[in-house]
């Protein structure tokens, strides 16, 4: 795990490309469910996603590490995809992104609207995950999001602007398959 001063440390690299996201505690959400909710607005990324301070924390690292790296192959369904590709388009490193046939559209176009070079192998996730480590690419293969560290990160800003802890904590994400009767 990580050290809240760790994670602290990459406050300035993060942001650089993305702003503070909202938090809101809303009240008809505490009445219903008994308990202080807290909404933190992810979806006010460039990729409406927490994971974009993963992607960005990664390729920093890397190319610290491997300043001659110039591209990375991962599997991938959505967020974690335009997480690499957002982060690796400002490293200037290619993201290569695979996923299974049938995936969203959206998340695929979304990818690639960030810069992806996507390929699509694959049934499922597994196999997209199988056909990114048989294709490894300058060493640097099946690249996993830190996104517990990015969260815990999300988790101390917000107890850091309430008086007190919430109850409930939600990261408020992009979807295209929401369905927000869903959501109480």
């Amino acid at each position: 795990m990580f050290s809240l001063a760790e994670l602290e440390s990459v406050i300035p690299l993060v942001r650089q490309s993305v702003l503070p996201t909202p938090q809101y505690a809303w009240p008809l959400l505490r009445e219903r469910l008994g308990a202080d909710v807290v909404v933190k607005h992810e979806n006010y990324t460039p990729i409406g996603s927490f994971k974009v301070r993963g992607g960005i924390v990664f390729f920093d690292r890397l190319k610290r590490r491997r300043p001659e790296v110039r591209g990375i192959i991962s599997a991938t369904r959505g967020n974690h995809g335009q997480s690499l590709a957002f982060a690796g388009a400002r490293a200037g490193v290619a993201a290569t992104i695979v996923v299974p046939r049938g995936n969203s559209t959206e998340k695929n176009a979304a990818m690639c609207s960030f810069g992806a070079e996507l390929i699509e192998h694959g049934r499922d996730f597994d196999e997209a995950r199988e056909y990114a480590n048989r294709s490894q690419r300058n060493g640097v293969s099946n690249l996993l999001p830190r996104s517990i560290a990015i969260l815990s990160l999300a988790l101390q800003r917000t107890r850091t602007n309430y008086s007190r802890r919430p109850a409930i904590l939600t990261l408020s994400t992009c979807r295209s398959d929401w369905d927000p009767e869903s959501a109480v």
